[in-house]
């Protein structure tokens, strides 16, 4: 189908038996006519009930099963194996939207460029897929998308389109990283690819006690922290919002975020970027309005 470029929607499971039949029938729905939906399973340990409902489907999906090395192995898998054009994420307990795929190509063929990622707004639920909050993003963060991703955990990998192409030239995800792999591999696409945003909920995210979130928690603050650290060690001045007191508040307020999320290695790597006498006399001027995280600021920067 030359006008409709092929999307491979990639659905990596592990011991997701509960959900996998529902990600699935959502992205069968689809009224896009060009894609194809490749199942991952990731060595379940359910005594095939996760590759039970995956073979259900037939030919319907594209099933394969690998010895189990997380989340980002098994999209590096499906990778390897879609013969899309572009890669879309659906995880195993999420839905997608039936005009998601749609939507986004119609986006992302209307801007007629190859660099862009086109990401969408997410939907959170946890009984009833129609009652739901939005996980919002701010509206104009194009020009900053490094610092947004930085200070902001809103963006749902699943509403992203990805051009096939985006891998070969930023790398695959890291199999290293168990919870943080998605924001890392955002991260580097931002170096080469600009994104933009369909501001429609076309993905409904299932919130629920077993998903990896809650129960690899102290790792998930782990990773995060050394993550921000990375990001922040990687920005320049060109990566930072217009704020009214200039870089020095953008990275103060980088600073506070981390800090609140409980990220502070990424707060004091953050508030050592601060390093003109502008910047410090802001510090000096704010800790009255401020409470830890001024306090955070003049200890690491030794102020007095």
């Amino acid at each position: 189908m030359e006008n409709w470029p092929k999307v491979s929607v990639v659905i990596p499971v592990y011991n997701g038996s509960d959900y996998l039949s529902e990600a699935i029938e959502s992205a069968l729905a689809q009224d896009y006519p060009n894609f194809e939906v490749l199942v991952v399973n990731d060595g379940s340990t359910d005594d095939g009930a996760t590759e039970k409902v995956a073979l259900s489907y037939g030919g319907a999906i594209r099933y394969f099963s690998k010895k189990n090395g997380g989340v980002a192995s098994a999209l590096n898998c499906a990778i390897n194996r879609m013969e899309g054009e572009y890669f879309s994420w659906l995880s195993h307990d999420d839905l997608y939207v039936a005009n998601k795929i749609s939507r986004q190509v119609d986006a992302a063929r209307r801007c007629g460029a190859n660099d862009i990622v086109i990401y969408s707004l997410a939907g959170a639920f946890s009984n009833n897929k129609d009652i739901f909050r939005v996980l919002d993003i701010p509206n104009e963060c194009s020009g900053w998308f490094k610092y947004f991703l930085a200070t902001n955990s809103s963006l749902h990998g699943c509403t992203l389109l990805i051009p096939r192409a985006a891998f070969q030239v930023c790398g695959f995800f890291d199999e290293n990283l168990r919870t943080t792999q998605d924001y890392d591999m955002w991260f580097r696409l931002a170096d080469k690819y600009r994104f933009l945003c369909v501001r429609e909920v076309l993905v409904k995210a299932r919130q629920h006690g077993a998903q990896g979130t809650v129960t690899m928690s102290s790792i998930v603050r782990r990773e995060c922290d050394a993550l921000v650290c990375s990001f922040v060690s990687r920005m320049n001045p060109a990566d930072m919002p217009a704020y009214k007191g200039g870089v020095e508040s953008a990275w103060l307020d980088l600073a506070r975020v981390s800090y609140k999320r409980g990220l502070i290695k990424a707060a004091r790597l953050t508030l050592s970027k601060i390093g003109s006498a502008s910047g410090k006399a802001i510090l000096i001027r704010l800790a009255g309005e401020m409470t830890n995280a001024a306090r955070l600021a003049l200890i690491t920067l030794r102020l007095r």
